[in-house]
């Protein structure tokens, strides 16, 4: 035990009990109550030590059972003196010899003498026994809220994996301070916060400060009302590198489980959507998405949703435009608070135009206060005697963009003689081209590098802006580590972190809070794109090399992952697994050349069963994935064509893993034609079925593949297929709303009639 008044004290009352048992073992049977008594103060005695010993009380527990330890063992030490005056020490001769042995002075006991302390011994151990059911009621309470905490959690990761918190965050931290209160002062803002029902509207040209602006907002918000739980915030930042997770049923998703974290309990209508869904192991549709939003919106008396960014939402397949509609859907029923930013795209303000709107520019009060206060964190004597003059040749450059007065500082910054700063000063890029002539003189700058920091600058630079997601520091670090043709990685070729953003001029940077390293700005990312076979013309055959080598490692001869445990100790351990088996097919569909390491790593089954296993179990279950997947799975899963053509002339075209997918199956479900059409082309059944009674076109109607629908009709498919559930491929594509396959395969034939085992039809 740890109470504050010692362990050793429960003890002594324990010991203490027990000895004055053993001395009541051959008294007089007048004695046989009070010895029952002792008996069962011993005993509770000794359960509330094992139960405290196990489960540390709080304070005022221990304050309690310190006064009820003193009460027992008083009475404990009353009783001992009562023994102690009625019995004597005697020799006593035996088989062994002589032993000492107590003896009773008189066997007429007046239970008068101890009615008080029976009396007292049957309170202490009603007082134990009261705190043994108190503290075991409390844990069971505590356990209860703990298996509801644990729900809870399970329930918003399955709503969305997605978390802005760390992105805001990072941004109201990179935010100067006092900087963007021209907007919180203005009467526009003012009007939206105190109105219910208003939009503000906040477009602005690249690098004006629309995205720290907007975590201003949101932590103003959340000063405002965060007393108040009947005020609800949610909020989005749009990334051009997320459009994968930011289609419409995504964004919506994650302002659902924001609104719902903001409520004590979960709601029942997000508990009856998980529940639903979990059961048969789907994914809630949109509008499943949109009416628990509703509901869980209506918990509120005012709710506020902030959008960053909309110009860089996924527009494919009209997901912007989905997403607008149903927010603005939700405003008219529910009175909610719009803000929201972008550039200035026709199509966007076209949406906002009923709405009140304030241009987001760099205010030059703003610029002032960043650059007053980044010249005298610099140290540098140089520019601090001419500080007002920097301000002014800076502030006439940027013309209304926050970004270009940090690209032009950090230009200036290492200038190393007065002349060579007011020739900077003089020769600013201003206007519609200053974006692009600031890189070029970045670029520049690292070119005049040593050889090895010119080359790691290029490396974290190509691969920040060729990366499929955002990549973290450690994940970049461990990339830029490995040798090709390496078993394993030596992490003494690691770069320190400090090393690999220094060496890039000012382009790149760490967003603190989520790790995650990346170019400075959106238009950063625009002039590499548009300048990568300049500047890095192999990028994606590296990429590619680099991830197949790493999947090969020794390191996953090991096989799958058992246990959820295992698997996420593995992606612990080895920090670029998990993008290298989620992304090195896409690098390798568009490098130019056949490449040899990726043959290699396709052709060791047992790294290729360990890599899909992080490719394609889900989060919540390690276990729940196509085992016995060869090289052909995984090089049609990502439609890499030359790979499939490669691996065919060893491997059946038919062949199949666990599930019973053959390469057919996993092409058509992600939608590579190319990679259908040569694998048709080789003979493979085009009505195969998995282990669901999926086909081929089963999967392409439900992802909404109508290239690859087209072509599988072409080779007369059967279109009427049902799966386990009596789902046919029409079925499965008006399910997933893809009107125009819904409408192709109602013309080549489909029948609208057939019912699904619940009885449905499309």
């Amino acid at each position: 035990m740890s109470f504050g008044f010692g362990v050793g004290d429960f003890i002594a009352a324990i010991e203490l009990a027990n000895k004055i048992r053993k001395e009541f073992i051959d008294a007089p049977s007048q004695f046989k109550a009070i010895s029952n008594d002792v008996r069962s103060l011993s005993i509770v005695l000794q359960d509330a030590d094992v139960t405290f010993s196990e489960h540390e009380p709080n304070n005022d527990l221990k304050k309690d059972l310190e006064d009820i330890d003193k009460g027992c063992q008083n009475v404990l030490i009353e009783l001992q003196r009562i023994l102690d005056n009625n019995t004597e020490l005697s020799n006593q001769a035996g088989n062994t010899g002589t032993r000492i042995k107590r003896v009773w002075k008189r066997f007429k006991w007046d239970p008068e003498n101890i009615r008080d302390l029976r009396s007292r011994i049957s309170t202490n151990i009603g007082l134990l026994n009261a705190f043994n059911g108190r503290f075991t009621r409390d844990n069971v309470v505590k356990l209860v809220q703990h298996q509801e905490d644990q729900r809870r959690q399970i329930v918003l990761d399955w709503i969305t994996t997605i978390n802005y918190a760390p992105q805001q965050t990072d941004f109201i931290t990179r935010r100067q301070i006092g900087t963007g209160q021209w907007l919180l002062d203005s009467v526009e803002f003012q009007e939206w916060l105190n109105t219910k029902q208003r939009t503000l509207f906040c477009p602005g040209i690249p690098g004006a400060g629309k995205t720290i602006l907007t975590s201003i907002v949101i932590d103003h918000l959340h000063k405002q009302i965060q007393n108040d739980p009947s005020m609800g915030i949610s909020y989005v930042y749009c990334n051009f590198r997320r459009k994968d997770e930011q289609k419409a049923e995504d964004l919506l998703s994650s302002l659902l489980k924001q609104l719902t974290q903001g409520q004590s309990s979960l709601p029942e209508s997000v508990k009856s959507l998980y529940d639903h869904h979990n059961k048969n192991q789907t994914r809630p549709s949109f509008d499943e998405i949109s009416k628990t939003f509703q509901s869980v919106a209506a918990m509120y008396s005012r709710t506020f949703i902030i959008i960053d960014a909309l110009d860089e939402c996924q527009i494919s397949n009209r997901h912007r435009t989905k997403f607008l509609a149903e927010i603005f859907a939700i405003q008219a029923k529910y009175g909610t608070n719009i803000f929201a930013t972008s550039r200035f795209i026709p199509d966007i303000v076209t949406q906002f135009h009923d709405s009140r709107s304030i241009e987001i520019r760099a205010h030059d009060e703003d610029i002032r206060m960043y650059l007053d206060n980044h010249i005298s964190d610099s140290g540098s004597k140089l520019l601090k005697d001419i500080h007002e003059e920097i301000k002014i040749k800076i502030i006439e450059a940027v013309d209304g963009m926050f970004l270009l007065a940090q690209l032009h500082f950090d230009s200036i910054v290492t200038k190393k003689t007065l002349k060579n700063i007011k020739n900077a000063l003089i020769n600013l890029p201003k206007g519609s081209e200053a974006y692009s002539r600031t890189y070029e003189e970045a670029m520049e700058r690292i070119e005049g590098q040593n050889k090895d920091s010119k080359e790691l600058a290029k490396r974290v630079i190509s691969w920040i802006t060729c990366a499929k997601r955002p990549l973290t520091t450690s994940e970049l670090q461990h990339a830029l580590a490995v040798e090709l043709g390496e078993p394993k990685l030596d992490e003494e070729n690691l770069c320190e972190i400090g090393d690999m953003v220094s060496v890039c001029a000012g382009l790149v940077t760490i967003d603190e809070e989520s790790s995650i390293i990346r170019l400075v700005h959106y238009t950063t990312q625009e002039y590499f794109e548009q300048t990568q076979k300049r500047w890095f013309p192999n990028i994606h055959s590296d990429i590619t090399a680099t991830c197949a080598t790493y999947l090969s490692f020794n390191e996953f001869e090991s096989g799958t992952c058992k246990t959820d445990e295992e698997l996420e100790e593995r992606l612990k351990l080895n920090h670029f697994y998990n993008y290298a088996s989620h992304n090195w097919g896409h690098h390798a569909r568009e490098a130019p050349e056949l490449i040899q390491k990726v043959i290699s790593f396709l052709e060791r089954n047992i790294q290729v069963e360990a890599s899909s296993q992080v490719l394609l179990a889900p989060n919540w279950d390690s276990q729940s994935f196509s085992k016995q997947m060869k090289g052909i799975h995984l090089a049609a899963y990502f439609g890499i064509e030359k790979t499939v053509q490669y691996l065919l002339a060893d491997n059946s075209p038919d062949s199949k893993d666990s599930y019973s997918c053959t390469p057919l199956s996993w092409a058509a479900g992600s939608g590579h034609e190319a990679v259908v059409k040569l694998l048709l082309e080789n003979g493979v059944d085009p009505d195969s079925k998995d282990k669901y009674s999926w086909t081929p076109l089963s999967r392409a109607a439900e992802s909404g593949h109508e290239a690859v629908v087209k072509l599988l009709l072409e080779n007369g498919v059967d279109l009427n297929s049902k799966d386990y559930d009596g789902q046919t491929p029409l079925l499965q594509a008006a399910g997933s709303g893809h009107e125009v396959i819904v409408k192709l395969l109602l013309e080549q034939g489909s029948d609208p009639n057939i019912e699904n085992r619940s009885g449905w039809t499309a």
